[in-house]
């Protein structure tokens, strides 16, 4: 009888064991606001000038990291124009914006990885961008820590 449920037992345990391993490659993703927050569409493009432009999507929210070039280097946000983040929100028919420029906000963007033979990039991000909508009393700012950019597929324009 005890061989019967231990038999009985094992049983249980192989079916109730799941592969719960999710595999994000490539991927955009990071702890917005101390939530994991996490794109489900992505582009990054380089334009003719050199600059980059990553576009990161989930549900109603877009997510822009723009710099100046895709040299393997840190980009200081908050002090140009150039290196850039932005948070849009849209619910209904409100769209709150966030974002960073010349001493509003800070954070940074590091490109970590370009690889030339895929057409990818990868790197790391962090923001804290400032709402810079007309009603800026909804949410003052948005952080992102943790951030990453992780074998994007690069896109390069020559116009």
């Amino acid at each position: 009888m005890s061989r019967f449920f231990s038999i009985i037992a094992l049983f249980f345990i192989l079916l109730s064991c799941e592969d719960q391993v999710k595999f994000n490659n490539p991927a955009v993703q990071g702890l917005k606001d101390n939530v994991v927050w996490r794109a489900t569409l992505f582009t990054a493009v380089q334009a003719a000038d050199g600059s980059l432009t990553i576009e990161a999507y989930q549900r109603n929210e877009i997510l822009t990291l723009r710099t100046s070039t895709t040299l393997v280097k840190n980009y200081p946000l908050g002090i140009t124009l150039a290196n850039k983040a932005t948070l849009v929100e849209k619910v209904g028919d409100v769209k709150t914006v966030f974002s960073t420029g010349i001493n509003s906000g800070d954070g940074q963007i590091v490109i970590t990885e370009i690889d030339a033979v895929n057409h990818t990039i990868t790197g790391e991000f962090k923001i804290n961008a400032l709402n810079v909508s007309a009603d800026p009393s909804i949410n003052p700012n948005v952080n992102f820590q943790k951030g990453i950019f992780y074998k994007v597929p690069l896109t390069v324009t020559t116009k």
